[in-house]
């Protein structure tokens, strides 16, 4: 039997050009966009609640329609005005709304079965989603019946039964709690993976689109201020909005006379800053990237203000003189304790710019 990720019409690109959306209301949810999802990618939809994201994924999928001027192509194909039904888009929530009295099979099969698949068509291909999903054994069982991820899973087979060209996804896991959807979400990325579809995933979970995109979009008021895969953005932010929202970062003011020494300095604790930072008025790092160790050698000198365990590390509040400070994240087997002084050193190719974000 020819796998379904071989057979569905899964290399689907989609490009967005330029897409604004303003409601009666006056409020323009989405300010003029262009991206482009290449064939076969899951590409994520990353922000504060507010953004936008949700807003775009609507446009996409034509659950509402674009400001004049805007355009959505699949595969080269102008779908702007087109409706929702002859898109050719797969839809997942997060609640997955799946029908309660209806076994696996049928909820899998239901869209076939609206369309007027012949019923030996519509086995084969439910049977062969049921494999790839892996639910073997519970093709009779109801939603009532089945754990969070198996839920997740027949939501997933239901969307792309019908061989859509793309698949948006709106907040799959954000009802499920912090356990569950930290496994949950590594299933998501291996099943998207065998899935070979282009699949467009809103979240604001930063580990959560971490973990299943290939690229990341992360949207800020209505734009996207941020896009590429997410180890790039993380290390080499080229947006104050994406250094400060992907994850936690310290940012230190830098005053006139600290640039004048080439000092990147807090309080009276001081490193020397990289050439090409030296006319930024702020810089930032990552707490994993301040390395803590005996307050000997040429580490600047801070005292552990306080310290939390959040399991696999712990994170350190430093100070130096006054009010000044640090967030270090360090190993769980690092034995220091509140009040110790300890030795600061920060790598210079850890140091990244802070700019005036411009409006």
């Amino acid at each position: 039997m020819e796998p379904e990720s071989a057979s569905m019409n899964t290399s689907t690109r989609v490009d967005i050009a330029a897409c604004a959306k303003t409601f009666r209301d006056g409020t323009r949810a989405l300010k003029p966009t262009s991206l482009t999802v290449e064939p076969g990618e899951v590409l994520a939809l990353l922000g504060p609640s507010g953004c936008g994201k949700t807003t775009l994924l609507r446009v996409i999928a034509g659950l509402e329609i674009a400001d004049p001027g805007g355009r959505i192509l699949f595969g080269g194909e102008d779908v702007t005005t087109r409706p929702i039904e002859t898109r050719g888009v797969g839809m997942v929530f997060q609640h997955y709304a799946l029908f309660p009295q209806m076994t696996t099979a049928a909820n899998i099969g239901y869209g076939l079965k609206i369309r007027g698949l012949a019923e030996s068509e519509r086995r084969r291909r439910v049977a062969e989603l049921i494999d790839l999903v892996r639910l073997n054994g519970l093709e009779h069982k109801r939603p009532a019946e089945l754990s969070g991820g198996q839920r997740q899973r027949v939501a997933l087979a239901r969307a792309v039964a019908v061989r859509p060209r793309v698949l948006l996804l709106d907040e799959p896991l954000t009802a499920l709690d912090a356990k569950l959807k930290e496994s949950l979400r590594d299933e998501l990325a291996e099943l998207l993976r065998r899935l070979h579809i282009t699949a467009i995933h809103v979240t604001h979970d930063q580990q959560e689109a971490l973990a299943i995109a290939d690229r990341l979009a992360i949207m800020q008021a209505g734009r996207i201020v941020g896009l590429g895969d997410g180890e790039s953005l993380y290390r080499r932010p080229d947006h104050p909005f994406v250094a400060e929202f992907l994850g936690r970062v310290n940012r230190i003011a830098c005053d006139d006379a600290a640039r004048a020494a080439g000092q990147i300095r807090v309080g009276d604790a001081a490193w020397a800053c990289p050439p090409a930072l030296r006319q930024h008025p702020a810089v930032l790092v990552r707490p994993e990237d301040v390395i803590v160790g005996p307050p000997t050698g040429d580490g600047a000198r801070m005292m552990v203000a306080r310290r939390v365990f959040l399991g696999e590390r712990v994170q350190l509040h430093l100070k130096a003189s006054g009010d000044a400070g640090l967030i270090a994240e360090v190993s769980r087997d690092l034995a220091v304790t509140r009040g110790e002084t300890v030795g600061v050193t920060i790598a210079e190719d850890r140091w990244m710019p802070w700019r005036e974000e411009q409006a």
